[in-house]
């Protein structure tokens, strides 16, 4: 029997989405941890988001950033109010002359309904920060 998709040997479900922007990669990262650009694709942070501390945003969302490698990319784990465990979330800034990709991947999700969500909600988030940065 096949495995559902998104389904891996070690990680339970994943999920990535991706979308490209004509913006030099500088300003896209500028962008995504500013005030404006956090609100979006994090919440209201309520703590601060720096690295190796837990977090926590006005809508539930708790976590903790682990990686924080400046103009590349982020980890850090992450988890919905009504989740039991976490996830793993990596947002990845790729550069290239005269446009960027920003990459969302999650991983450690609990089962293929989850996935779909969090699909649908990277998906819409991409599209924010696209609409806010442009």
């Amino acid at each position: 029997m096949p495995k559902p998709v998104g389904q891996t040997q070690s990680a339970g479900f994943q999920i990535g989405v991706r979308r490209t922007v004509a913006a030099e990669a500088g300003a896209v990262w500028d962008f995504l941890l500013s005030g404006e650009g956090l609100r979006i694709w994090l919440g209201d942070v309520e703590t601060d988001f720096t690295l190796q501390m837990p977090f926590s945003t006005r809508e539930g969302i708790t976590g903790q950033l682990r990686v924080l490698k400046p103009y590349s990319h982020l980890r850090m784990a992450w988890k919905k109010p009504d989740w039991e465990m976490p996830s793993t979330l990596q947002i990845r800034v790729i550069g290239k002359p005269g446009k960027t990709t920003l990459s969302f991947h999650q991983e450690k999700l609990a089962n293929a309904e989850q996935r779909a969500d969090m699909k649908t909600y990277w998906t819409q988030v991409l599209q924010s920060l696209i609409s806010a940065f442009g």
